[in-house]
């Protein structure tokens, strides 16, 4: 009896033992020295999964693996996806990611104001997306910065921009500024790119909108030198001085040529943009020139104006750029 009871307790302590071996391995690191990336592909079983993750070096045996999900883990399916799994990440842990679909998530970025031909192309060169999509119409697309997956397509993730702008566009027209000087949502992103294009400096939007905004109520020209170049290049930079043949030519952008908004967009405005359009700066400014230090200078009168732009010549001239 006595032999028996030492033998019950030899086995409940290699059983302890055994547990606890397993709890180990199980919450333990793993043994993938680096990142590594494990794509399981849609339909695969578990069994799939752990063999790419051992190929990869995520964990040492699939076996064993499947075996402790067995005792340790839950019947939740898992997911399929590309999946970046950190160095020394335990089996338990690559377990929940596998379970919890959290997969590697790839950005395309949209810088604010950049011109749909670029967005396109942008998406064009993004890799591991399929499919082609279209240029996008301008204006349609909010910039940001947009998620996507290994296998996505083109036209998926331009969905997901332009689904953006609209919902965004949407709310902050029914916030606008009452008495403001655009009268569609249309109207405000033609605006909105303008402004977009003519500062970089967040501060100035809203008093760019605001000079804009008093030219368009008062029916003169915007005289919007980005509404120039559009036509020639799409939005991408000129490279060169504006000729005079372009700011005299009548095509529909040409806000020299013409008062009042251009046709379309010259640009995808981001969220400041249109907001600076919709709540625009009380100002009683008609004109403005950069102060050569990346910002611009204000004016209400013409005779302001031409004393700014000739200092602006002044500075050009001293820096040898004219």
């Amino acid at each position: 009896m006595r032999k028996l009871g030492c033998l019950g307790v030899i086995a409940v302590l290699l059983a302890v033992g055994a547990a606890f071996w397993g709890a180990n391995q199980w919450g333990g690191p793993g043994p993938a020295r680096t990142n590594v990336t494990v794509e399981v592909p849609a339909g695969a079983t578990m069994t799939a999964a752990a063999q790419a993750m051992e190929k990869a070096g995520a964990i040492r045996d699939a076996d064993t693996f499947l075996w402790m999900a067995r005792i340790f883990g839950d019947d939740t399916p898992i997911q399929a996806g590309e999946y970046r799994v950190p160095a020394k990440i335990s089996q338990s842990d690559i377990l929940k990611m596998l379970q919890g679909g959290k997969t590697l998530q790839r950005f395309v970025m949209v810088p604010e104001g950049m011109p749909s031909i670029m967005v396109h192309e942008r998406l064009m060169a993004a890799p591991h997306l399929g499919g082609e999509a279209a240029v996008p119409a301008e204006g349609s697309v909010l910039p940001d910065s947009y998620a996507y997956a290994r296998g996505d397509t083109r036209q998926k993730v331009l969905d997901s921009m332009q689904a953006a702008m609209t919902r965004y566009l949407a709310a902050a027209w029914a916030k606008r500024k009452p008495g403001i000087a655009v009268n569609t949502p249309e109207e405000a992103i033609i605006l909105a790119s303008i402004v977009e294009k003519e500062t970089g400096k967040p501060a100035e939007r809203r008093m760019v909108a605001g000079v804009y905004s008093n030219r368009l109520k008062r029916g003169m020209p915007l005289q919007a030198d980005p509404t120039v170049i559009y036509p020639v290049t799409k939005g991408k930079p000129l490279g060169r001085r504006i000729l005079r043949s372009e700011l005299q030519d009548k095509n529909g952008y040409n806000t020299y040529a013409s008062a009042g908004l251009p046709v379309g967009p010259i640009a995808n405005p981001g969220r400041a943009s249109i907001d600076a359009v919709l709540n625009p700066e009380a100002t009683n400014a008609l004109y403005f020139v950069a102060d050569g230090s990346g910002g611009h200078v204000f004016a209400d009168t013409l005779e302001q104006h031409n004393a700014n732009v000739q200092k602006w010549y002044a500075l050009r001239r001293a820096r040898g750029e004219m």
